[in-house]
């Protein structure tokens, strides 16, 4: 038995009000097409809801409803995107503050060797001054 095989009627059948359904192909990848619109037209009166697709790749198999566990994933999903941002968000502004945090750092200690430079002249300074001071009273 072929695969593929289309099992379609070339002659349409004369309308009539019987709950017979249109031939259809039952392969994997079929489409529900019908060659003739007096094929369903004949079904109308005995149906009244069409036939639905279920396909694993639609977004709405189930007459325009998602079911309910998929529904819950893509909201977890879009949970997990929105706090990964945030937590993106939250990684930047972590790394800006250690970086604020180093430069502050680096400048403290820039002046701290500055004043120490500055104590070191000061000292040095008043050792001299300290020298000539106590010359001052033994020339007599």
């Amino acid at each position: 038995m072929p695969f593929f095989t289309n099992k379609e009627t070339s002659v349409s059948p004369p309308p009539s009000t019987t709950t017979t359904s249109p031939t259809r192909s039952r392969t994997l990848f079929s489409r529900r097409r019908s060659s003739s619109p007096s094929l369903h037209s004949s079904t109308t009166t005995t149906t009244t809801t069409p036939h639905k697709r279920h396909s694993l790749l639609s977004k709405s198999g189930f007459g325009g409803r998602e079911d309910a566990s998929i529904v819950a994933a893509r909201e977890r999903v879009l949970t997990a995107e929105a706090a990964e941002r945030e937590a993106d968000r939250a990684l930047f502004a972590a790394k800006a503050a250690v970086r604020e945090a180093r430069d502050h750092v680096r400048r403290l200690e820039l002046e701290a060797a500055e004043e120490a430079k500055r104590a070191k002249l000061k000292q040095s300074q008043a050792k001299a001054i300290g020298k000539r001071g106590k010359a001052l009273g033994r020339k007599c």
